[in-house]
């Protein structure tokens, strides 16, 4: 098996979300070893560092460690606290404040005659209706942030961390929230080759944008989330663009066949060739040592001036094996409140194993809806009398083609779990909705360009799995007959 072969069927083998979460989910008790107070307190230490705020003192009693989405929402948090001012220190590899990632692959990659979005339009929290956090913003409360200087390594007993320029960081109360890190291919395979593009920061997308105003032929490796929204946006820069991928369809661990099928549909009304079910050996580099061509496992070569790796992504757990892992889903093993087995240290967001309440089984989310809530539940669990175990409900989401002039925007929402039978309704007019139904009871909803109102449904469905009459859904003549069938069976 070749070395592009291997890392993508072992991404795969990963990736198979049989119950719709980002990555594997496989059924695991709760976690039930006794925890100790999540509150310790900090112990005084006198070093000076340089900071973007003034501190009163040179106790870091709280440090989150990560500079994304999770970051961002957990820092409004303890402010929301009054618990930042002076107290809180955040240590980012980035050179930004925390922002919200999910634009980097939507409307950061639209053309540039299109309104593309950047930078400070899309700082936390404003994905979900909050202020925009900028860096001005942490410096007014009194957060010290520092940037392009990440942890390299942690000393639990000493509560200690040092940072990539040497820096000594003492806390008192850490969380982890690195997020992950995304797949990549081999150097030796041409992994590394100019041209060839991974996206997970700011510089990854510009470095994408750069690719995109110069190129003619784009290959996106992956049929996932990554694939099908990079691809979108090059549609809009009107490049010929192909898509290939090992699955036999587009988003294997969430579509029905039937479902990827009409997706795969619009995409080829746009222009995009699927190359699907297909291995590949390496990536070829032309004369002047940029990337020129994907070479398949069957001897073919497909020409590209660019390519895009969107094959997932690791927990980038780095320095904090010590903390304690989960070797089923990967990431930092927690319990509902996201402590870690070592006291005053707790991990959030995608790089995060926790315990999925509702379903009774461990769990890694890579998703930004998963990054905000986790944030904000462990920080009030942290710096309040909260008890409750975080209790989540898997939802994922994906909006392509809203650039300017697109004739038809995609914006699609799912709610809860992809298990038991399917029923589909509506004809992608552009309408459509699948209910997954296991042992009688609604599990799962999945519903294409729907209202405000009907979206709202979906999370309330899913989270009270009623139970729903599968001849009678089977039967409505249309997506909105259908929810009405199901709000009914509340």
């Amino acid at each position: 098996m070749s070395q592009a072969r291997k890392a993508m069927a072992s991404l795969s083998n990963s990736l198979q979300l049989k119950h719709g979460l980002a990555l594997c989910c496989p059924h695991s008790s709760s976690l039930t070893r006794p925890r100790p107070s999540s509150c310790i307190r900090f112990r005084s230490f006198t070093r000076n560092f340089v900071v973007s705020s003034s501190f009163s003192n040179d106790n870091r009693e709280f440090v989150i460690v990560g500079g994304g989405n999770a970051a961002g929402y957990a820092a409004r948090t303890f402010v929301e606290h009054g618990m930042a001012d002076g107290r809180l220190c955040i240590v980012s590899k980035e050179a930004y404040a925390p922002y919200e990632r999910p634009a980097l692959t939507k409307g950061y990659l639209f053309p540039l005659d299109k309104k593309p979005a950047r930078l400070p339009g899309f700082h936390t929290c404003v994905g979900s209706g909050g202020e925009r956090q900028s860096p001005e913003w942490y410096k007014e409360k009194g957060i010290e942030m520092i940037y392009e200087d990440p942890v390299t390594s942690i000393d639990t007993e000493k509560q200690t961390l040092t940072t990539n320029s040497g820096k000594l960081l003492k806390y008192g109360s850490l969380i982890i929230a690195t997020g992950c890190t995304a797949s990549r291919f081999p150097d030796k395979i041409g992994g590394n080759l100019p041209g060839v593009h991974y996206i997970r920061d700011v510089a990854d997308a510009d470095s994408l944008i750069s690719s995109l105003e110069k190129a003619h032929k784009v290959v996106i490796v992956g049929g996932g989330y990554i694939g099908m929204e990079v691809a979108a946006a090059a549609v809009g820069w009107k490049l010929d663009t192909s898509i290939i991928f090992p699955e036999n369809q587009l988003l294997q661990r969430l579509f029905t066949p039937s479902l990827a099928q009409r997706y795969e549909e619009l995409y080829k009304e746009n222009g995009v060739k699927f190359l699907k079910g297909a291995s590949i050996k390496n990536l070829e580099a032309g004369s002047d040592g940029r990337v020129a061509a994907v070479k398949l496992g069957d001897g073919s070569t497909v020409e590209a001036d660019m390519v895009v790796i969107g094959i997932g992504a690791k927990p980038a757990v780095g320095p904090f094996e010590a903390v304690g892992l989960n070797s089923t889903v990967g990431g930092i093993q927690v319990d509902g409140l996201f402590r870690t087995s070592i006291p005053g240290i707790f991990a959030v967001g995608d790089v995060a194993a926790f315990p999925l309440k509702m379903y009774d089984r461990m769990a890694r989310v890579e998703h930004v809806d998963h990054a905000r809530r986790s944030a904000q539940h462990c920080v009030k669990a942290l710096l309040s009398a909260q008890t409750h175990t975080y209790d989540y409900l898997p939802y994922f989401y994906s909006r392509v083609f809203e650039y300017e002039g697109s004739p038809r925007k995609v914006w699609w929402q799912f709610f809860g779990d992809n298990v038991g039978e399917t029923v589909e309704i509506g004809n992608f007019d552009p309408k459509i909705a699948t209910i997954w139904i296991d042992s009688g009871k609604l599990k799962g909803v999945l519903l294409e360009s729907g209202s405000a109102e009907e979206f709202k449904l979906l999370p309330e469905l899913a989270r009270n799995q009623p139970s729903i009459d599968k001849a009678k859904l089977q039967k409505a003549s249309s997506v909105e007959e259908a929810l009405e069938i199901a709000k009914a069976s509340l």
